[in-house]
């Protein structure tokens, strides 16, 4: 899309290395801006809880693992509800979008977003986009109440509608403030937030009483900072079909070989997990981690081994692995779609024709190739129960935020804690599989395949994982530059 906001950091420091990447709240720009008692405390569910507002001073460490010697380093605003609300009920015009692709749990949280404002807060005025960004200045929207959205969590895909793109910072901006909306629930990837990020900073500029929340959606992972995206552990245990469907085929024939083709575009989580998940996988192949075909040490030599071993074998590539190997002749013309992912041309097809091929040219070996897409079946099945859950609670944390007058951020789990991060945290880069590190490690172990690295490979791996964050690098200029 094109967005790059500039983010202007709120930055808390404190004793012994303390930082606190704070979020804004609207009394930063609004200064004299009322506030009342949460409702919640006169909530009878949670009377009983013995704590149930947050410390305002309750914060998260980014880093857990930590020597005695170190600073205590990055934290984020731990989310939850506040004892003072910056919104009364009656006053509040709530709107849900969803933007991008498909992933279990988007009506969960259109859902939870609905009914918490609803149960908790009072909220009773609650409109949903339909058709992603673009249907803010371009189709209707939908009255959304808790009897409306009461089973859909029970359905896969969004009821709002979706679709890339259609980003118009200014007409989107225009609408919510002719509208008199108050609070905006965006849902979406990398690209959605970044593009929340460019609706807030007008909102700002303007000098609106508007709360803007992201709510972070990729059924890829690779969302960074926060320890998973929701859908995912519905899409790892939804690939399983698709692995025992393959190993099903390929131990039933002479050389057989299951190929699976899953998500991961630039990251290739949900195919790692799904193969330790699985244990029936022989060879796993994602974009973090290169690999050659012919020679020694390459693809086609451990496929061989395998099947004169076991005589079936089963391999899971993730849809953004190898793209380096197809030829540039048929690549794709155009490079991105609306959203600004780039185009991948289909590795598995790919993959499973340079297979035939080799096989072919082998007189004396026989091979069956039973090739397995369930991409878009595991996109629009809905959200297991631990997604659900943790659906449930994302939407919670969103609502608690706005309520308390936090806008400009988005929620996520961070070691375990829900918390408010600002909005470029998770849109600066991608969260990928280090294949350097232990986890890493564990699967080449589970399916005995070669790393295919060289020993470049590995250094330029370990430099990655050195990298510090934008922030403390532009810290650390800024501080080059005051000596």
């Amino acid at each position: 899309m094109g967005l790059e906001p500039k983010p202007d950091f709120k930055i808390v420091e404190g004793d012994y290395g303390y930082i606190l990447e704070d979020v804004p709240h609207l009394t930063d720009y609004l200064p004299d801006l009322p506030n009342f008692p949460n409702p919640l405390q006169d909530n009878p569910s949670y009377s009983a809880v013995k704590q149930y507002f947050v410390n305002a001073d309750d914060t998260v460490p980014q880093k857990i693992v930590v020597q005695k010697n170190n600073p205590r380093g990055v934290h984020f605003r731990r989310a939850g509800p506040r004892q003072r609300v910056y919104f009364e009920s009656d006053d509040v015009l709530a709107c849900i979008v969803t933007c991008g692709g498909l992933c279990p749990g988007l009506n969960t949280v259109i859902r939870e977003l609905v009914c918490g404002l609803s149960d908790m807060y009072g909220v009773s005025r609650i409109l949903g986009i339909e058709g992603g960004y673009r249907g803010f200045y371009a189709r209707n929207t939908i009255p959304l109440t808790p009897k409306f959205v009461n089973d859909i969590h029970k359905r896969g895909g969004t009821v709002l509608g979706t679709s890339r793109g259609g980003h118009d910072t200014m007409k989107i901006v225009d609408n919510i403030q002719d509208r008199g909306v108050n609070q905006v629930y965006i849902i979406g990837g990398d690209g959605t937030q970044k593009g929340a990020a460019v609706i807030f900073e007008e909102i700002r500029r303007r000098g609106l009483e508007v709360a803007v929340v992201g709510i972070p959606k990729t059924i890829d992972n690779d969302i960074a900072v926060i320890d998973k995206s929701f859908g995912f552990d519905t899409a790892v245990e939804e690939a399983q079909r698709a692995i025992n469907a393959a190993h099903v085929e390929a131990e039933s024939v002479e050389n057989g070989i299951g190929l699976v083709k899953l998500m991961g575009r630039y990251s290739g989580f949900i195919a790692m997990y799904a193969t330790l998940a699985s244990r029936d996988v022989d060879c796993c192949l994602i974009p973090e981690s290169p690999f050659y075909l012919e020679g020694k040490g390459g693809l086609f030599e451990y496929i061989e081994k395998r099947l004169k071993e076991n005589e079936h074998m089963v391999i899971v590539v993730a849809e953004g692995a190898g793209q380096d190997l197809i030829a540039e002749s048929v690549r794709s013309m155009h490079n991105e779609d609306p959203s600004g992912n780039m185009l991948l041309l289909d590795i598995g097809l790919w993959l499973s024709q340079k297979i035939k091929d080799h096989f072919a040219r082998k007189q004396n070996m026989v091979m069956n190739l039973k090739y397995i897409d369930p991409t878009y079946m595991i996109r629009a099945i809905p959200s297991n129960a631990s997604d659900n859950v943790y659906c449930t609670l994302l939407a919670h944390s969103a609502i608690h935020g706005a309520m308390a007058g936090y806008t400009g951020f988005t929620v996520g789990l961070v070691n375990g804690r829900h918390t408010y991060i600002p909005f470029h945290r998770v849109t600066e880069k991608r969260n990928r599989v280090v294949i350097t590190d232990r986890m890493w490690a564990r699967l080449l172990s589970s399916t005995n395949q070669p790393s295919f690295l060289s020993a470049k490979d590995i250094e330029e791996a370990k430099k990655a994982q050195q990298q510090p964050t934008q922030l403390l690098d532009e810290r650390k200029s800024l501080d080059d530059g005051c000596h």
